[in-house]
């Protein structure tokens, strides 16, 4: 096989990691029609069909899935040098992945996990997908259950409660919904007014983010956690908690990885605040705009 440039390897691995062009597009700027073309190349410089493509997107086949997990491996190594580097600069990055409302708090909270005086800068990745940290794909995850890998190690932080809200003083009558779109929703919360309310949906969006905003806007009812709800003024429950969705979570990192400093401040600092709010979590502090 010809020399190949790691570019093309990432490019292949946003590919993979996103089921298609159009994301890859998204994430590294180039037009669909050149990680196409690149794809192609790729696969006639390896001598093997690497995707299955299908109007849906790509699908990686089997060599596919081997070449995607070697490069795994090299980049996680890689990720591994450039921290060795970083630290002899002084200068490091923590990467933490979590979910939209996770990160939200972690963003509302933010001086409290990373302070002017610190060395190090924070990468925040948001996504509703298990936060994965085998090849190093970040340092830091936020969990909805305790992890099983043997490389992980965690720390649990309480539980998370979830409730419809709506806007405030709307009328009580109405059972409308709001929610991520079928295919979008991973989570057990996203999935709860498929579940529960079918035909009643008004509005449906990509991201989780946008309930707050729709439900807020008088849209509909939407299933939010109750550290979101509770902490909102133009909001108020439209009912009981939904008890079956509740569940713990838990911090978790790589287990080689937990001992350097930089990550260590930073676990200890996100425990802290989590713990800080664990009431909030469970759905048992008073509201901010109750009488």
């Amino acid at each position: 096989m010809k020399n190949t440039d790691w570019d093309v390897y990432r490019c292949f691995m946003t590919v993979a990691r996103g089921g298609g062009l159009t994301g890859a597009a998204q994430a590294t700027g180039l037009s669909p029609a050149t990680i196409g073309r690149r794809m192609l190349e790729l696969e006639e410089r390896t001598g093997r069909a690497l995707f299955v493509r299908s109007q849906t997107g790509y699908t990686l086949t089997a060599e596919g899935r081997f070449l995607f997990e070697q490069l795994q491996e090299m980049e996680a190594a890689a990720r591994k040098v450039e921290s060795w580097q970083r630290e002899g600069e002084g200068a490091t990055v923590v990467r933490i992945a979590a979910g939209t409302w996770g990160s939200w708090l972690i963003a509302e909270n933010f001086p409290a996990i990373c302070t002017e005086r610190d060395t190090f800068a924070i990468s925040l990745s948001i996504g509703e997908a298990r936060a994965s940290l085998a090849y190093r794909e970040s340092d830091i995850g936020i969990r909805a259950f305790e992890p099983e890998e043997t490389y992980l190690a965690s720390r649990p932080v309480g539980e998370v409660a979830y409730a419809a809200y709506r806007q405030k003083n709307a009328p009580g009558g109405s059972d409308r919904w709001v929610a991520v779109a079928e295919e979008e929703a991973l989570s057990a919360y996203l999935r709860w007014p498929h579940e529960n309310a079918p035909g009643r949906i008004v509005a449906t969006v990509s991201r989780p983010r946008s309930l707050l905003d729709l439900a807020r806007a008088g849209a509909g009812k939407a299933v939010l956690p109750c550290f979101v709800g509770d902490l909102d003024p133009q909001l108020e429950r439209a009912g009981d908690e939904i008890g079956p969705l509740r569940h713990r979570q838990w911090i978790v990192m790589n287990n080689e990885d937990r001992h350097r400093r930089d990550i260590r401040t930073v676990v200890d600092r996100m425990t802290r605040l989590l713990r800080s709010h664990a009431d909030l979590f469970a759905g048992k502090r008073p509201r901010r705009n109750a009488a």
